[in-house]
């Protein structure tokens, strides 16, 4: 019976299962990402948090627990230099999983096991005062953009009348020219009338054969 052994066994003896979770947590200290399949995501998880805590702390023997678990020097200098003080206005929750969907082969559900790096963004409800001046600051803005179309309606009205003024100079123009034709016309037609006279007058003064 297994009475009070937590965990999963995950097809290995302590010794193996110890060295994998070492070398998980390890790399994903060291990477910040490992691609894994959701059981060993699950159980290595709360193990690579528990390092990153003994990171935050940042004392001898924290370093030398590290150490013991990780097995890597160079690991444990990544995790007390750069990875813990990212994580010191965090108070727990250092990583996350996003699964990724069965693996080719043999089907095991894969994730994506990585470090949180974001900020830690509290909800919080407004105040009464603080919701009436968003309230006055959203309605001043709606004010301005009111403002700002009725700016941009008179001044396309006022380019709409310009250009019809401007048509109906042309229109003007226009009809000018079609009076002053008619005139033209008449013009050279009385001058062809006194030139006809004048011949005709001309024929008569002089004398017959």
């Amino acid at each position: 019976m297994r009475h009070a052994r937590t965990g999963k066994k995950l097809g290995r003896d302590s010794a193996h299962r110890k060295a994998l979770y070492s070398n998980l947590a390890g790399q994903l200290i060291e990477h910040g990402r490992i691609k894994t399949t959701i059981t060993k995501a699950k159980a290595v998880k709360p193990i690579a948090e528990q390092m990153i805590t003994l990171g935050r702390r940042g004392d001898i023997h924290a370093r030398r627990q590290a150490v013991a678990f990780l097995r890597s020097k160079d690991v444990v200098h990544k995790l007390f230099a750069e990875v813990a003080p990212r994580f010191a206005d965090r108070p727990g929750g250092y990583s996350r999983i996003i699964k990724l969907g069965p693996r080719y082969g043999d089907a095991a559900e894969m994730v994506y096991l990585e470090l949180v790096d974001g900020p830690l963004v509290f909800k919080t409800k407004l105040k009464p005062e603080v919701e009436e001046t968003t309230a006055s600051a959203a309605a001043v803005e709606d004010a301005e953009v009111e403002a700002d179309a009725a700016e941009d309606a008179a001044v396309v009205a006022e380019t709409e009348a310009a250009s019809s003024e401007e048509a109906a100079g042309d229109e003007l123009v226009a009809d000018e020219a079609v009076v002053e034709e008619p005139g033209a016309v008449s013009a050279e037609a009385d001058a062809e009338a006194v030139e006809a006279e004048a011949a005709a007058d001309g024929a008569a003064d002089k004398p017959s054969a």
